[in-house]
């Protein structure tokens, strides 16, 4: 046995089963280490690919996904990924090689410091110099990156060092020690509850971190024993159903929306789950509504969050001792009820119209028609991830897989071949801009390979949308901002997968149904009309909202 058998050894000890990646020269040990073990091998077509799918395993399962690379421009190639775990809070190991560190021949060819380069994006990154350690370093690993808040972590194992033999006096692989999460004070939860309890118009926002089974369960009790409103982020969508009848939608936007009327009228806003790496669902103001903090760790003061009170420990037993503190409000909830009906009346407006290219609202509409409940859609970053987030109600945890930390380009395919691949019965869509999907559309084949079943919606409008409608909000020339595109139909079948184009808005829906029926991989190019970007999400909500 080597160090790279003891090190493989050391994964399945966590319960890898996948390992994600491009191996290079310098990852050989390691690979054939990998082929003698019960880890399988997924190959991608380039790192960050194989960091996006890691990084989706470890947000779907809360077991760290791990991904492979070798060093220099490989290593470099993961650095997006890992500042897409970080930020989302999505447990992931990046195992990468470097140059012999004992002795080389090869000077500093390709040597880049990925461990210090690193630094900045993990929890914990390592070098590997003794086989010794290989043991405890990846225990260690692994504990850090799926404690809370979890995120990425990094450990470098040099060619030579992999190669090392392992004696007798190398430690087994250490057995995994189970913790349970702190608990927040008597004192605490009790100023809480009385907090809630003195105010009149108290609402619940449901935020990234309370996307965890217990804290579901134990919201949904808190909702109903209540009766308490709420609103999520972006990326706390379907932690509690959005048909719920207690349910404002979702804060796609930081203000001017609908839902920042309900916002506005409220005394207190109880934030479960929410840290300043998700955009701002509402800006806070000195001598405004007071917000208590619900977190598993306390909150990082910023000029738009500076919570009153903070209830930190374990978020699910935290919300279960304030259900049975406070039972049913009394509340006025008659302007809460009346802006979701204004909402929602919005949310279907243009849901039905046959105009063509497409508008959002008739987007978001058809996808929804056609994705059962437990069906996930898999978004890359774009305007259109205001639309989904805004229009697309959530009936189910993980549906709605949006990425509102990082916000990267390029993310939504390789997210959703990892759904495709761990849910392979359900249905999965993922959507990307044209730019987006052009930044890692070489996994196609990857998806292809892997025999997923898979649709590919390509939002065609020939520019850089997101930033052409803020360059529209800020008063500036349409400049700069414009390209050309292949034949999306002609890519997707070159790679073996079924290409598609629309060219009416009624064929959309039963295109989309067909894709599924088939199985496979598709890739349906569909044109969109973005006007809508700036009538509805700029000039009309200015001029409606809050006037409820």
């Amino acid at each position: 046995m080597n160090a790279s058998d003891l090190f493989v050894k050391a994964l399945e000890n966590e319960g890898v089963e996948f390992v994600y990646g491009v191996p290079g020269e310098e990852n050989l040990d390691f690979l054939e280490a990998l082929r003698k073990s019960s880890i399988e091998l997924v190959l991608t077509r380039h790192e960050q690919g194989a960091a996006f799918m890691a990084a989706t395993y470890g947000r779907l399962t809360g077991k760290a996904g791990v991904c492979l690379a070798t060093l220099g421009p490989g290593a470099t190639n993961l650095v997006t990924g890992a500042a897409y775990a970080q930020l989302g809070a999505f447990p992931m190991l990046m195992v990468t090689g470097q140059k012999p560190i004992k002795s080389s021949k090869q000077g500093q060819f390709q040597i880049v410091d990925v461990v210090r380069m690193m630094g900045p994006l993990t929890k914990y990154t390592r070098q590997i110099v003794n086989v010794n350690l290989i043991p405890s370093m990846v225990r260690e690993a692994f504990r850090l990156a799926q404690e809370e808040r979890p995120g990425a972590v990094h450990l470098e194992l040099p060619e030579d060092i992999a190669a090392e033999p392992v004696d007798v006096t190398t430690a087994p692989v250490f057995e995994i020690s189970h913790t349970h999460r702190p608990l927040a004070s008597d004192r605490v939860i009790a100023e809480a509850a009385q907090m809630i309890k003195a105010a009149s118009y108290p609402l619940l926002l449901i935020a990234a971190g309370a996307n965890r089974t217990r804290v579901r369960s134990a919201l949904d009790d808190f909702v109903a024993d209540t009766g308490i409103y709420f609103f999520t982020t972006q990326m706390g969508k379907g932690v509690i159903d959005e048909n719920h009848p207690q349910c404002l939608g979702t804060a796609a936007l930081s203000s001017n929306d609908y839902i920042h009327c309900a916002i506005d009228r409220a005394d207190l806003v109880v934030n479960v789950g929410h840290d300043l790496v998700e955009k701002p669902p509402f800006f806070m103001e000195h001598g405004g509504k007071r917000v208590i903090h619900i977190n598993f760790s306390s909150a990082a003061v910023d000029n738009v969050y500076f919570p009153q009170h903070e209830v930190v420990g374990d978020i699910a037993e935290s919300i279960k001792r304030l259900t049975r503190m406070l039972g049913e409000l009394q509340q006025d909830c008659a302007y809460f009820r009346r802006v979701k009906e204004h909402l929602f009346e919005h949310l279907l407006e243009h849901a039905a119209d046959p105009g063509f290219p497409l508008k959002p609202q008739k987007l978001v509409a058809d996808v929804r028609q056609v994705m059962p409940d437990d069906g996930v859609i898999a978004l890359d970053n774009g305007v259109y991830k205001l639309w989904f987030a805004r229009n697309y109600l959530a009936s189910e945890p993980n549906t709605v897989l949006l990425d509102n930390a990082l916000a990267t380009m390029g993310a939504g395919l390789p997210s959703a071949m990892e759904v495709a691949r761990l849910w392979p019965q359900r249905r999965v869509l993922a959507i990307n801009g044209d730019g987006g999907f052009m930044m890692n559309c070489q996994e196609l084949e990857t998806a292809v390979r892997l025999k997923l079943n898979l649709v590919v919606l390509v939002l065609n409008d020939a520019a850089y949308g997101m930033i052409r409608w803020k360059q529209y909000g800020m008063g500036y020339p349409d400049y700069g901002l414009e390209f050309g595109n292949p034949d999306f139909v002609q890519f997707a079948e070159s790679f073996g997968a079924g290409g598609h184009r629309v060219t009416a808005s009624e064929q959309f829906a039963p295109l989309l149904e067909r894709c599924f029926g088939a199985g496979g991989v598709h890739l349906i190019d569909l044109p969109v009309d973005y006007n809508e970007n700036n009538r509805v999400l700029i000039d009309e909500l200015k001029e409606k909202v809050c006037l409820l």
